[in-house]
């Protein structure tokens, strides 16, 4: 009976976000509202949609994670950087996507530099976008996991774990590709709201229901906290200045990764990724695009604050009531509590809220996939003359395809992931994005900071350049020993897409930007 409250619950759940998200496709039916929603949302539905996209399954279940076994906030560190990048987003990328008119964000390049630029760089988000999308989608099945270990009165093997976790995938992929292909771009917004209602309810019963477990309270959480409690300055065990460099540029938690190189990750995720951008051009203008994007990364802190405080609280508990059933994996301690310990409903509920951060990122993730695919590459060959019905369907019938491109890493993801346990969430899906979002960044700012350097030539000569730089002192493969190198220096995630910024503009900025392209940029800034 218990149980089966839960079932309601996560049943009723679903049918909510997926009715929702149908009633949303008579507004859905030209290409504007598809993928911008005619730009008529609110700026603090905007808002929650913005959050919903950064706070995956992944963040849901790997902040509790680094909580729990860093036992600090040094991870909360990144809101430093995250708060900067927005700001700088605000007033140097999102008014020139207004000014132009974006649709695509890589439409820009195509006006600046020409269509090779934008066409390599599309490719390049969707690429990433799919790999990192489908890595972190397995997490919302490890709950299902616990679940089952708790019914079978036994840990889980990793052949059953990864039926699970690949189950889980497939379904929660097909539910959100059918309203998503459906509604648009405004049934990703609207089911946002509700999912970030549904997670903020989550947290709010969360925190109490540990602290008032914990014999001694806050008295007793002080105790498990340790130094460096949020600023970690990265000081190397031993003298030098080699030591000082190699510690800042191979930590991953650190100050220096947080003001520098969190700053450059966010500037990537949130200026030049068309899952995040797009979510901020449905704005009514510019000014509320700002407003709704400076203002998520404020709140973003607390509530990645408050997710790191239940991986702390979560070791205070099982430091004051061990168990000898819980997991090895410090990722599952979190479902584990919540299956163990949480009341029927409110179980219900909080797993939900791991539903609702998995298909908040998803949906996005989709529409922009579609739109990038559609605009870039499908619908220019049709011409400005196709029906608007035919338009919406190659939209529609794109959002299936990367349904299943997803599907397909998320399958492999959990299969590596159910015999890798040891491998942490959240260095893997950020990781990702590193190896090619600093040359996509590059290439925007030497766009927008520049009038006559860069060229589609030279631009994709520096995007490789920077996506193999990434690479190499990332030691991907094991590619630094393979060249002869004793020790290697493995740059850590936060970094990459800093590096890979850096050599593109480097690069790109030799080649001139043809006159043609010159005079074009005069015009329309005329």
């Amino acid at each position: 009976m218990p149980y089966l409250i839960d079932a309601i619950v996560i049943v009723a759940y679903f049918g909510l976000i997926i009715g929702i998200g149908l009633s949303q496709r008579s507004k859905s039916g030209s290409v504007e509202g598809f993928t911008l929603g005619d730009r008529q949302i609110a700026w603090w539905a905007v808002l929650a949609s913005i959050l919903a996209a950064e706070i995956s399954a992944a963040t849901f279940l790997g902040a509790p994670e680094a909580g729990y076994s860093r036992q600090n906030w040094s991870y909360a560190q990144f809101a430093i950087g995250t708060v900067m990048a927005r700001i700088i987003v605000s007033f140097l990328f999102i008014p020139v996507f207004y000014k132009h008119g974006v649709i695509s964000l890589y439409e820009f390049l195509e006006t600046r530099f020409g269509p090779v630029t934008r066409k390599f760089a599309s490719i390049t988000f969707m690429f990433t976008r799919v790999l990192a999308m489908g890595t972190r989608l397995y997490v919302s099945a490890i709950i299902l996991v616990l679940a089952v270990a708790l019914w079978q009165g036994g840990a889980v093997d990793a052949q059953t774990k990864f039926w699970l976790y690949a189950g889980a995938v497939v379904v929660v992929t097909l539910l959100t590709a059918l309203y998503t292909s459906v509604g648009g771009i405004r049934a990703v917004i609207w089911t946002d709201f509700i999912q970030v209602g549904v997670l903020v309810a989550s947290l709010g019963f969360t925190i109490p229901y540990l602290l008032m477990k914990i014999p001694g309270g806050w008295e007793t959480v002080g105790e498990v906290i340790k130094n460096p409690v949020f600023f970690d300055f990265a000081k190397p065990a031993e003298a030098g200045a080699w030591a000082w460099f190699k510690n800042v540029f191979t930590s991953e938690y650190t100050i220096w990764a947080a003001i520098i190189g969190s700053t450059f990750v966010t500037m990537s995720t949130h200026g030049i990724d068309q899952d995040t951008v797009q979510r901020m051009l449905t704005a009514k203008n510019r000014r509320q695009s700002a407003f709704a994007t400076i203002l998520s990364g404020i709140v973003d802190l607390p509530i990645v604050s408050a997710f790191i405080l239940i991986g702390v609280l979560l070791k205070a508990y099982y430091m004051a009531h061990p168990s000898a059933e819980l997991p090895a994996e410090s990722r599952e301690v979190f479902p584990f509590f919540i299956m163990h310990e949480m009341p029927a409903g409110m179980r219900g509920l909080v797993t939900a809220g791991i539903l609702a951060t998995a298909m908040g990122s998803l949906s996005t993730a989709l529409n922009a996939l579609a739109t990038s695919l559609s605009r870039d590459f499908i619908l220019p060959r049709l011409g400005e003359d196709a029906p608007e019905a035919k338009k919406i369907s190659v939209l529609r019938w794109s959002t299936v395809f990367f349904a299943i491109l997803i599907i397909g890493v998320g399958v492999w993801t959990a299969w590596f992931m159910a015999h890798n346990p040891k491998v942490e969430i959240l260095p893997l899906v950020l990781g990702i994005l590193g190896f090619t979002f600093g040359s996509l960044l590059g290439v925007f700012l030497l766009a927008v900071l520049t009038r006559t350097r860069g060229s589609d030539a030279g631009n994709i000569i520096a995007m490789t350049c920077g996506i193999l730089a990434v690479l190499f002192l990332s030691n991907v493969l094991g590619v630094q020993k393979a060249l002869g190198m004793k020790t290697p220096f493995v740059l850590s995630f936060p970094w990459r897409i800093t590096l890979g910024t850096f050599v593109t503009v480097a690069i790109a900025i030799l080649f001139p930007t043809p006159l043609v392209k010159q005079h074009h940029r005069y015009l329309a800034e005329k």
